[in-house]
């Protein structure tokens, strides 16, 4: 196995890019209360009855999005045994986020820990279990040690960089904007279904993933949450079991709106070039 095959696959096995992408594995979860009545994305009744929620639902969510926009706040992400979890402060131009794909248990598992702070990105790379140990080129990555990134090697890398545009690592405003149905379930929270078929585009859900749920794509179960402030809190996607993935949980949530803090640099005593394996892996 090449350095190259192996950052694919555990690339396309992430939730989250630059952070995690659904594709196998994870929790089999519902989709919420359905006392409640249905509407379309319209704000008309859906075939299933009930009349519309009053405010527009679909508006609030769309609304609810607004402030991320705003690229100050803390997020995590979930699903398919992978975790992210990181800050976004637009205001200093910088960036943290760390991510982890496996378990203890997995032939292969991975840890980042990526920091961004204009005009600079470094990523602290671990990979453990069987496979890792048995590939020589893995032992030069492990360096215990942020690795400094080069910019003009990472531009429109998904993984490893980070565009100050597009703040929001799960793309909730896309996914918010595929809602075909939704529904009021009590003060702040929402239940509904999405059409994921742009999920990738938002960058919580791969193309493969997306593709492999065929026409329930259109149809995906989510609920939501909101702030006291209107502002979006969680969003939970139920993806139905497709070929050989079971049903799974991605599960986002966004918080400290207007307080998250400036990303650390990392001491200079823990920096090192990246090697030219690193941008292989990720490429």
């Amino acid at each position: 196995m090449t350095v190259r095959r192996l950052g694919a696959g555990l690339v396309a096995a992430a939730l989250f890019t630059p952070a995690l992408a659904a594709c196998a594995g994870g929790t089999t979860g519902t989709a919420g209360s359905t006392a409640s009545p249905t509407v379309s994305a319209s704000g008309a009744p859906s075939a299933s009855g009930g009349a519309p929620v009053s405010g527009d639902a679909k508006q609030a969510l769309l609304d609810s999005t607004k402030e991320i926009s705003n690229g100050n706040f803390r997020f995590t992400l979930s699903g398919a045994g992978s975790t992210a979890e990181g800050q976004v402060h637009q205001p200093s131009q910088s960036a943290a986020m760390k991510f982890s794909i496996g378990g203890p248990s997995s032939d292969l598992a991975m840890k980042l820990d990526v920091i961004h702070a204009k005009p600079d990105s470094w990523v602290k790379l671990e990979l453990t279990g069987p496979t890792a140990d048995s590939l020589p080129a893995i032992k030069q990555l492990n360096l215990g040690k942020y690795q400094h990134l080069d910019q003009a090697r990472i531009k429109g890398n998904k993984n490893l960089g980070f565009d100050f545009e597009k703040v929001d690592p799960a793309g909730s405003a896309v996914l918010t904007q595929g809602i075909t149905e939704v529904r009021s379930t009590g003060t702040g929270t929402y239940a509904g279904t999405i059409d994921v078929t742009k999920a990738a585009e938002a960058g919580s859900l791969n193309a493969a993933t997306i593709a492999a749920l065929g026409t329930q794509a259109k149809t995906v179960p989510f609920t939501a949450k909101v702030d006291p402030q209107g502002r979006l809190s969680e969003l939970v996607l139920q993806l139905p079991a497709s070929g050989q993935t079971t049903a799974q949980e991605i599960r986002m949530t966004y918080s400290d709106y207007g307080s998250a803090t400036a990303a650390q640099k990392p001491p200079a005593d823990q920096v090192v070039e990246a090697p030219a394996e690193l941008y292989s892996l990720f490429n």
